[in-house]
């Protein structure tokens, strides 16, 4: 049993650099030894104390990568502008064979690249193959990451929507997404988000007096939606109208969410990155496609298998004693 613990703040993540098609394959391989029966995990336990208020277990363990982890979430909500986090998470690390603990990882930043890692994998699997504008609704923290992780699966972008409650988040992305050489424009009419986007990205906090707004119908004939919001940002009678409806693992979901994180009754989820994650969907790149997810605990294990690898590699973090 190892006498050391290794510690990982967030700013040890993010001196990892990890890249936008690393952490997409990672999330992608796990999926596939997830088909293939070489790991396992738990559905999200989630102890809801009032709209954006909770705490979330997510457990797993892979006997490909040699690990097992949790991820320990709280949500809280926040008001707009405010300094301190939402959401907070840590992920500890054991080992597969001896259960011996082996890593402190600050959940926060791992979150974001594995979240947007998620979408940018499902869009592989569902979008059109040659989108031209990318549309965010809301502008926070993870538009920043989505906006790194398209721009690295598709550089032919050339233009990105923004629609937020906070002018400044927008205005901040904009800038962004400016200097990576796109043409930008903040609306504040989400319906000619929907229409004008081949790919749309909603993050919609929880929030008390919280209403579904975004309606399907909108989206372009041929289009992609991530809905990181697991989808309570969108009118639940209008999901009917995409084609195509897939989630990380139909195990631990099989619809879309409701304003009160409550499963929708208008449309049931038809596959799943389990089942897409070696080849894409024989025709959702033709019509609309709808991902929707709650996150799934396999894909924090490959992050955490990857920050850790790189970690060690590089000297990077503080080795604790236990």
């Amino acid at each position: 049993m190892s006498n050391e613990l290794l510690y990982l703040s967030r700013g040890d993540v993010q001196a990892l650099a990890i890249a936008p098609s690393e952490a997409r394959e990672a999330v992608l391989q796990a999926f596939r030894d997830h088909a293939a029966g070489l790991n396992q995990s738990l559905p999200k336990s989630a102890l809801g104390l009032g709209p954006g208020h909770g705490f979330q277990a997510m457990t797993a363990a892979s006997s490909a990568q040699s690990i097992a982890t949790l991820k320990w979430v709280s949500m809280a909500p926040v008001p707009p502008k405010s300094p301190v986090p939402g959401i907070n998470a840590l992920i500890c690390v054991s080992d597969y064979a001896s259960g011996a603990p082996i890593a402190v990882l600050d959940g926060d930043e791992i979150t974001l690249i594995r979240t947007a890692a998620l979408s940018a994998a499902a869009a592989s699997r569902l979008a059109p193959p040659a989108p031209r504008t990318i549309g965010f609704v809301g502008c926070g923290l993870q538009a920043h990451a989505h906006l790194a992780a398209f721009l690295d699966l598709y550089p032919g972008l050339t233009s990105a929507l923004l629609f937020s409650r906070s002018r400044a988040s927008a205005e901040s992305l904009a800038e962004a997404a400016s200097a990576r050489g796109l043409e930008t424009e903040v609306v504040e009419d989400a319906d000619l988000l929907l229409a004008q986007s081949d790919i749309v990205i909603s993050m919609v906090p929880g929030a008390p007096g919280l209403r579904p707004f975004l309606d399907a119908n909108r989206m372009k004939p041929v289009s992609f939606a991530s809905a990181v919001d697991i989808g309570r940002s969108w009118r639940p009678e209008t999901l009917p109208a995409f084609d195509v409806l897939v989630t990380d693992s139909l195990a631990q979901s099989s619809a879309p969410y409701d304003v009160d994180g409550q499963p929708v009754t208008t449309v049931r989820f038809q596959h799943d990155l389990v089942e897409l994650a070696d080849a894409p969907h024989p025709t959702a790149a033709e019509r609309r496609s709808f991902f929707c997810f709650r996150g799934f605990a396999l894909a924090d294990l490959a992050l955490a298998h990857l920050v850790v690898a790189k970690a060690r590699i590089a000297g990077i973090g503080v080795k604790l004693p236990r």
